[in-house]
């Protein structure tokens, strides 16, 4: 008999499930805390955990993560130095990155250099920042066109630095060189991370004697084999939702329904159409930066179980910073709720997301990097039990600086404990897992401030979580309706309610406690499936080998030359036509239309081939697809543009019992075509 092990490393939590290979039945789940900043320790106590017979059996491992997502949204990435290479118009915000150059060079629409390559500056800039960086990307004007500036700039800073270098061709071949930079610098920024992730479950698998295939979830829907993962980070964004959209499916049976899914750093909504996640017609956008990294259309807010509530100025907030629940530093901490019962509260005017009555400060544990002077002294008198910010003050004997904390938090080197809606659910008695009492100081702490009962505050923050859940759910399902509208009809105060037509099912630990709260915001069918706390990595299992490969071919007029013409010809014609074909990495030029075609259709499956071969599937394991849309001017003559599409799909790992369904989803989902992205001739 044969197993596959699912993996989701998430935020809060890391659960693990087992499922039978000739079935789909989920013999044996699991759910343990996510080890910070390294998740790998909560991975192995997952597997750890896990009945050792199936375990050892298990021939294919999944895994899903919102490592990158949460990396992203928290700015707790390494620094990267970025190369801008070609004209770059730079938003009034500025760049993200703090180390950034802008150099000359770069390539036109056709692939031809538009300016020479600065050599010169691109060495200064390495040399200059190579001791305060952990990585380079790159990214030149039209590299989706002509990628010889991207890869002789990674040269050069490899020769010279030794450091890893993203280039932005690597990742996306559409247009649009600042979307394209930023994404080279996001999946830069997560490279170091990402290795010693993937890089750890490996050797962890290898050293149990597992013979597994290993592959990754990414934010598609679709799974990758850990070799391309360890390239392209980026595209694991958002495979924590990604994973928890195709588990919501696979756990209701239902081929299309939307989904919500509470976990502890955020809350994402996303919807599966006839079995295939929903894709969005733009890049992902994380962290308020627009990427071109293909995923699962999804409406996310930093709102979880986890998310820091604190108060500022009789008014109480939720996010975005995700901390550790009170109840659960209760039992991890010895003597620490003591501490809670004992320390003071800081003054009224210094209240602001990291000084508050509740929240505290604890090493993570992780290598120091360099500090500031003002960073170091406070992350020398953090050491053992949990500190509150009057604690520091105490022991510092000045008033520590919020922002050298804050720092040292963005650093990983330091973590906070503080109120969450998990510590409210807590105090309402929805929710019973760890050490109520802390829960209930803390409630009351922020009463005193907001000047209400602790079952006030309480009840506020979970009709807020899922008053935001339902935001979320609306927004996604109507696109571009004004938050206005969607909080006057969640108000209730019309004599109307939203009204959802396919199934909504929640996903999340405690996400039953909101399901009340939820079905009086909206008219819909709402389900909390079996095993709806791993969903996730039930997820991580059940994703298709999905892969698509989009290549251009464009037109274009080449001046006469002796090579390109015969001498009579030359007598009646004034340009020559040809056929530029842009595929990943690569230009090519052919003078018939059909010729330029075929090469680019035969690429595609190549590139399709190679990455299916990578994710373990066989040729007779994978259909691919060919389409193609035109850009036409004059009916009957050859295309200007034609985008060739190349989809190949792997035939999934596991077969799904169907026989054996709950009473509640016997209900019909609605029926709806797959959505089509659309193709600009841009």
């Amino acid at each position: 008999m044969q197993y596959s092990l699912g993996i989701d490393a998430g935020g809060t939590f890391t659960d693990g499930v087992i499922i039978r290979d000739s079935d789909g039945v989920i013999l044996d789940a699991t759910k343990v805390l996510t080890t910070y900043p390294d998740p790998i320790g909560g991975i192995k106590k997952v597997i750890d955990s896990l009945n050792p017979d199936y375990v050892r059996d298990v021939k294919l491992v999944s895994v899903s993560t919102t490592l990158s997502t949460n990396t992203i949204l928290e700015d707790t990435g390494f620094p990267v130095g970025v190369i801008l290479v070609g004209d770059y118009v730079i938003p009034a915000e500025g760049f993200p990155a703090k180390y950034y150059v802008r150099l000359s060079g770069g390539h036109t629409s056709n692939g031809e250099e538009a300016a020479p390559l600065d050599e010169e500056g691109v060495k200064l800039f390495a040399l200059d920042v190579k001791d305060q960086v952990a990585a380079f990307s790159v990214s030149s004007f039209f590299s989706n066109r002509n990628s010889e500036h991207e890869l002789r700039v990674k040269h050069i800073i490899r020769e010279l630095t030794g450091l890893p270098v993203v280039c932005g061709h690597e990742l996306s071949q559409e247009v649009g060189a600042y979307d394209r930079a930023i994404t080279a610098y996001l999946n830069a920024q997560l490279l170091p991370i990402t290795h010693k992730f993937i890089q750890s479950i490996m050797q962890d698998i290898k050293s149990r004697g597992i013979d597994a295939n290993l592959l990754m979830l990414k934010c598609d829907g679709s799974v990758v084999g850990m070799e391309e993962a360890l390239e392209r980070p980026i595209e694991s964004i958002f495979s924590g939702p990604a994973a928890s959209l195709v588990g919501a499916a696979f756990l209701t049976k239902y081929d299309t329904c939307v989904m919500v899914d509470v976990g502890g750093t955020s809350t994402d909504v996303a919807l599966i159409r006839n079995g295939v996640p929903e894709l969005s017609d733009q890049g992902a956008v994380v962290g308020g930066w627009k990427t071109m990294v293909k995923a699962i259309r999804m409406e996310t807010s930093a709102t979880g179980g986890d998310s820091h509530v604190w108060v500022q100025e009789q008014k109480f907030f939720i996010g975005p910073r995700r901390v550790i629940p009170l109840c659960r530093a209760a039992v991890e901490y010895t003597g620490f709720l003591e501490r809670i019962k004992e320390c003071k509260s800081p003054s009224r005017k210094l209240l602001c997301e990291n000084v508050q009555p509740t929240k505290f400060f604890v090493r993570t544990g992780a290598t120091s990097l360099e500090l500031t002077r003002t960073e170091e002294e406070i992350y020398d008198v953090i050491q053992g039990m949990p500190l509150s910010y009057v604690d520091i003050f105490q022991r510092l004997k000045k008033q520590p600086s919020v922002r050298a904390l804050d720092s040292l938090i963005q650093k990983r080197l330091v973590q906070s404990i503080g109120f969450t809606p998990t510590d409210a659910l807590h105090v309402l008695g929805d929710f019973r897992q760890w050490e109520t009492e802390a829960s209930v100081i803390g409630a009351e702490r922020l009463a005193k401030q907001l000047r209400i009962s602790k079952e006030e505050v309480c009840s506020m923050v979970k009709q807020k979580v899922a008053r935001n859940m339902a935001s979320d759910l609306v927004s996604y399902l109507v696109e571009g309706i004004p938050g206005s509208v969607v909080d006057r009809m969640l108000s209730g105060e019309n004599f109307t309610r939203f009204k959802v037509e396919t199934p909504v099912v929640l996903l999340g630990g405690p996400v039953v406690a909101y399901k009340e709260e939820m079905e009086k915001l909206i008219d819909a069918s709402i389900v909390v499936p079996e095993h709806a706390n791993v969903g996730n990595a039930v997820g991580s299992l059940v994703g298709k080998g999905i892969k698509r490969v989009e290549i251009l071919i464009k037109r274009d007029f080449a001046p006469i030359t002796g090579e390109n013409i015969t001498d009579e010809e030359l007598k009646t014609v004034k340009e020559v036509i040809r056929y530029f074909v842009f595929s990943p990495g690569n230009r090519s030029v052919f003078p018939q239309y059909m010729d330029a075609y075929e090469f680019a259709r035969e690429t595609g499956k190549e590139l399709i081939m190679d990455y299916m071969r990578a994710a373990g599937y066989s040729k007779d394991e994978v259909e691919i697809e060919v389409t193609k849309k035109d850009l036409m001017i004059r009916e009957g003559e050859e295309p200007v543009e034609s985008k060739v599409i190349v989809v190949g799909i792997g035939t999934s790992k596991l077969v799904v019992e169907k026989d054996v369904i709950p009473d509640y989803m016997h209900k019909k989902a609605i029926s709806s075509r797959s959505a089509e992205n659309s193709y600009s001739g841009k």
